[in-house]
């Protein structure tokens, strides 16, 4: 899926100054914040690419975009209107980049790209993540039903669709009836001005899990793996959906509500490993989520799901520790063997590290976005 980009895409081409002038405006409602919106613009500068943003704020200071509740929803109109208002003083580009979780923000696009190709990064589909991960509305629902709708219109509307991972790719592909060809897939990376190896320093191990309390996760797993391995301690940073399990966490899990983003780094740096997710859902069983790439950033040994989409990236005991999705004896027995062989965890997340600056450093994405827009050019 990402050795071309055909279909309707390839026939819109490019007004540039010059073969090596590519200029993206990333538009829309996405929130400015989130690690995967800052890292792609990160990434397209890394590539050469001048990047303009026409950005409405709706989603900044939210820690749960798309599931803050109704109340978002006139912020929301009121953006979508203000979107479709726009101009951009002239701004002229090659393309339009709609990031997370901009689903709503693609008419306005189209039309603030004047028959320039748009590029939808969406991370996620909103159908899969309230329906059916996270079980907040039933399919058949009128929520659930509209859900899908701006999935498939947002889906279908963009020239291009980039997914995180093959096995991301195949699901969109499959559930919205996308051509092959106009899907492509970037890593999410990490950035590179915050996650990065540090000297190695003595201190207590712990398991570190960060992240949103929500199934696809995996909280009970952690949870029941922290029991299992009663003498090791855990640390848990989040909130969300899932919070109430907490009360009846083990002893030996210490809960911190949230931390500030670029406190993560010292975060990692300061635990024996870090964790990523368990869920058994079809969902987790696509993804690889932020906190696995900043973990292999920083060199911190990571323990995730032995899943599809990890084994795009990921090899058993090589540069991580898999384990089967929702079994908390293999996650229990995967902690405890990093925390009484140092030498191991000092091996896997050296190796970790090599894998990210191999595959998903800021120059080697950046390069594989850019690729994106340069084939878009070709007539």
């Amino acid at each position: 899926m990402s050795a071309s980009v055909q279909g309707r895409s390839s026939t819109r081409s490019f007004a540039r100054t010059s073969p090596a002038a590519v200029r993206v405006l990333v538009f829309g409602t996405y929130q400015r914040d989130y690690p995967r919106n800052a890292q792609v613009r990160s990434c397209l500068r890394t590539a050469g690419i001048a990047v303009t943003e026409s950005h409405v704020a709706v989603w900044e200071g939210r820690r749960h975009a798309w599931s803050a509740g109704v109340g978002t929803l006139p912020r929301l109109l009121l953006a979508e209107t203000r979107l479709a208002l726009r101009r951009d003083g002239g701004v002229r580009a090659d393309a339009v980049l709609v990031g997370y979780p901009g689903h709503a923000d693609i008419p306005a696009a189209r039309r603030a790209a004047r028959g320039q190709p748009v590029v939808f990064d969406p991370l996620v589909s909103l159908f899969d993540t309230f329906v059916s991960d996270r079980g907040r509305f039933p399919a058949t629902s009128v929520v659930g039903r509209t859900l899908f709708a701006i999935d498939r219109a947002a889906f279908r509307a963009a020239d291009v669709v980039v997914a995180d991972t093959e096995a991301q790719a195949a699901y969109y592909v499959e559930r919205f009836g996308l051509p092959p060809d106009r899907v492509r897939v970037c890593l999410v990376g990490a950035e590179e001005r915050l996650f990065s190896p540090r000297p190695s320093a003595d201190h207590p191990f712990h398991a570190l899990f960060v992240g949103k309390l929500i199934p696809l996760h995996g909280l009970d797993t952690i949870l029941a793996a922290a029991r299992l391995a009663s003498e090791v301690p855990f640390r848990i940073i989040g909130s969300g959906q899932l919070e109430r399990e907490l009360a009846h966490a083990p002893p030996n899990v210490d809960r911190v509500g949230w931390v500030e983003y670029e406190r993560l780094p010292e975060e990692l740096h300061s635990s024996g490993c870090a964790l990523g997710v368990f869920g058994t859902s079809p969902k987790a069983a696509r993804v690889i989520p932020n906190k696995a790439y900043q973990a292999l950033a920083c060199g911190v040994p990571l323990v995730t799901a032995d899943t599809p989409a990890a084994r795009e990236l990921l090899s058993n005991d090589e540069n991580a520790l898999l384990v089967p999705p929702g079994d908390p004896q293999a996650l229990a027995d995967a902690v405890r063997r990093l925390a009484r062989d140092r030498a191991a965890a000092e091996r896997i997340g050296a190796a970790g590290r090599a894998t990210f600056e191999r595959r998903a450093s800021e120059a080697v994405l950046g390069k594989e976005w850019r690729s994106i827009f340069d084939q878009l050019a070709v007539t």
